[in-house]
Parts: C-alpha cells; sequence; structure tokens
C-alpha cells in the first residue's frame, strides 16, 4: 500500500478507526491512496475492482458508483490547488473513488473474503435504524497524554477479518515457501540426473582403445552372437583385427599385411572385410598415407 499526502492546510483530524485497515478488511488488500488536505481519501478504480474481482472497470463503476463518488486523478486533486502524484502509475485521467465509492464496490462484489466486512456494514445499517445511531466502543487503553484523542477498539468483525486475512497471506506464504523447496528438490534430482547422463556420454565418447573393458575376445563373441556368419576366412580376419581394435583408436592394415598374416588371398581378405563392414562389426574412418584402409569400433 502506497499513499501519497498533500500538504495540509487543515487542522489533522483523527480518524476513529485507521483507514488502511479498514481498506484491506473491506478489499482484502493493502490499496494505494491518496488523502487530501481536508482528510478525504482516493484509490485508483482500477485496483480496487481488481482486487475485488470486476472484469471490467468501467462497468463496475457505472453500476454500483455515482458520479459524486468518482472522479479523475487532476479533478480530485486540483480542487485543493495540489499536483499530481509521480510515478508509480498515477496518471492525470486516472479514475478515482472516495471511500464511499469503495464501500459501495465492495457490496457489490461477490469476493467471498469481503463477506465479513459486508455482513459488518449491514449489521451497522441494522443498528442505526432500530436505535437511532451506531457508535465504536472506546479503547481499554486510552491514548497517552492529556490532550490526546479519544481512542476507540475496532470493531470485532473488521478485526476478525483482517487476522483471517493475515492468516490467509501466512498459509499462502507457507504453501509458496513449500513449493519453493520442492521446485529446487525437482531442480537437484534433474541436474543429478543431467550429470549422469553426460557421464555416460562422455563414457561413450572415448575412443575404442580406452574402453579397457572390452577384449579381444569378448569382441569376437559379440560378433558371434550379432549372428555374423562366420566362415573360416572371416574368422580369420576377424581374430587378426579383433586386438588392434580393441587397443587402439584406429587399426589400419594393408590388405597385403593381413593377407600375409593369415595365409588368405588378398581377394579373399577383401571379401571377409566387406562382409564384416556389412554386419556392422566395425566401420571405415579414412585411409591412411600408405593407402591402407582405417577401421574403427562401431560404438
Amino acid at each position: 500500500m502506497s499513499e501519497y499526502d498533500t500538504p495540509a492546510r487543515h487542522e489533522p483530524r483523527q480518524e476513529a478507526m485507521d483507514v488502511a485497515d479498514f481498506v484491506y478488511a473491506a478489499t482484502g488488500a493493502r490499496v494505494r491512496r491518496i488523502t487530501l488536505p481536508n482528510g478525504e481519501h482516493w484509490f485508483p478504480a482500477a485496483d480496487i475492482c481488481r482486487e475485488l474481482g470486476y472484469t471490467t472497470t468501467r462497468k463496475a463503476l457505472l453500476d454500483h458508483v455515482p458520479e459524486g463518488r468518482r472522479e479523475l486523478l487532476k479533478t480530485v486533486t486540483g480542487s485543493h490547488s495540489c499536483g499530481v502524484p509521480a510515478g508509480r502509475g498515477w496518471r492525470r485521467d486516472l479514475q478515482m473513488v472516495d471511500l464511499q465509492g469503495l464501500v459501495l464496490l465492495v457490496n457489490g462484489c461477490t469476493k467471498p473474503s469481503c463477506l465479513p466486512f459486508k455482513k459488518w456494514v449491514s449489521e451497522v445499517i441494522v443498528t442505526i435504524q432500530r436505535e437511532g445511531s451506531y457508535s465504536l466502543r472506546k479503547a481499554e487503553a486510552p491514548l497517552p497524554g492529556p490532550s490526546a484523542p479519544m481512542a476507540y477498539a475496532m470493531p470485532a468483525e473488521v478485526a476478525d477479518a483482517i487476522v483471517r486475512l493475515e492468516e490467509r497471506n501466512l498459509r499462502v506464504d507457507e504453501e509458496y515457501a513449500d513449493l519453493r523447496r520442492q521446485e529446487m528438490r525437482l531442480f537437484g534430482r534433474i541436474a543429478d540426473s543431467l550429470d549422469r547422463i553426460a557421464d555416460k556420454l562422455d563414457a561413450g565418447a572415448q575412443p575404442p582403445g580406452e574402453q579397457a573393458s572390452l577384449t579381444a575376445d569378448e569382441l569376437l563373441a559379440d560378433w558371434k552372437e550379432g549372428q555374423l556368419v562366420v566362415t573360416g576366412d572371416i574368422w580369420a580376419v576377424a581374430a587378426y583385427l579383433a586386438p588392434a581394435l580393441v587397443n587402439s583408436a584406429v587399426a589400419s592394415y594393408p590388405l597385403r599385411v593381413i593377407a600375409q598374416r593369415t595365409g588368405l588371398t588378398e581377394h579373399r581378405v577383401h571379401d571377409s572385410l566387406r562382409m564384416l563392414l556389412k554386419r556392422g562389426c566395425f566401420r571405415q574412418v579414412g585411409v591412411g598415407s600408405d593407402g591402407a584402409p582405417m577401421y574403427t569400433l562401431r560404438r
């Protein structure tokens, strides 16, 4: 809640009930206001209507507030030769309502939290009709000083409304804090999951030679489980390449070298390599400077 007090030209008037608490009990919110030198309080109509659940400020004013209780901000301040407050959304064409206009808007709304205040207003009216007047109880502890004004106790209905509003705000704050804690725990779990995924990706990105958990025999067994059609030629070539594939990033041998080591012809080595490549046992990643194909495991 913000307040703009214009320079006083009148003696300050002691109010029986603090206007901030009164408006809070009525609307369920701390709203902006300006206080004129004569003690009148005016409030932005848009703020009040938003807090009370009205969808359209203009329609709410036309339906509930007579012209004498609503004015433009420039008219309200100009009537006392005061300037328009600076900043914070104060515009010269801002529609304002006085305290009676605010009460009329409260009485016309359907917001459940306003019901205690509306009941109190109805009790005030009924009391006046029945007894001719309504007065606040004097406070049990008067203000100090011989010239201090009379202090009045806040009506129980208004006090109860304020207490309920504060309790609601505390519950909302606690719920928000709990949601924030849950959110932080969720973010923590997400971060842990991302770390685990990153670790797995890093492990998968290691060159084949650094994946020490795989041996040549295990690699050959994996190829067999992959329904590789193993002939004598293919097995000889696979057995020769497997140690290099698991221990080095890249295996590169000319056909003639593989042929010499396996006792096969270069043509039979070539056919065996084609079958191993076709079955996805490894993949070719280029050609070396000597023209020999370069192979690496397909991971």
